[in-house]
């Protein structure tokens, strides 16, 4: 089963407008550096303008902008925004009842998966667009300087 890439390419996408000292982010640019496409940044920074974490300048010169510092937004805070499902999602169809694993599987299971959903979001609470962008430039991996033309 595919697992989304949304909140991946959402960080992105923001850790870019971070470190963009305010130069609005065209979503062009934004796909170019996530390798993906303008049409998927902008449902993404749909969902985040609503979310209140980014806003938009319009106009020539215009773009994306965070709507608010790097350090305010937490990685948990993108992950409600663009993320529609959960983590672990249970059987579509209920399993047998007659079955002993079948009838039993999903009360056993679903204290585990709530636990491992809480510890995931308890660490997503902790860091920061701020502290990505950070350890973005502490990596210090590119080779040409940034460029949003």
């Amino acid at each position: 089963m595919p697992t989304s890439s949304r909140f991946v390419v959402t960080v992105h996408a923001l850790a870019a407008m971070a470190v963009s000292d305010g130069t609005p982010m065209r979503s062009a640019d934004l796909a170019g550096s996530a390798s993906t496409s303008a049409v998927v940044i902008r449902g993404l920074l749909s969902r985040l303008h609503q979310a209140g974490l980014t806003t938009s300048q319009l106009g020539a010169g215009g773009g994306a902008l965070l709507a608010k510092p790097a350090a305010r937004i937490r990685l948990l805070d993108v992950y409600k925004a663009v993320e529609d499902t959960r983590l672990f999602t249970l059987h579509r169809l209920q399993p047998m009842d007659r079955c002993a694993v079948g009838s039993n599987i999903q009360d056993a299971l679903r204290p585990v998966l709530d636990r491992a959903m809480a510890a995931m979001e308890a660490e997503l609470a902790q860091v920061t667009i701020a502290d990505v962008a950070a350890e973005v430039a502490r990596l210090g991996k590119f080779t040409i300087p940034l460029k949003w033309a």
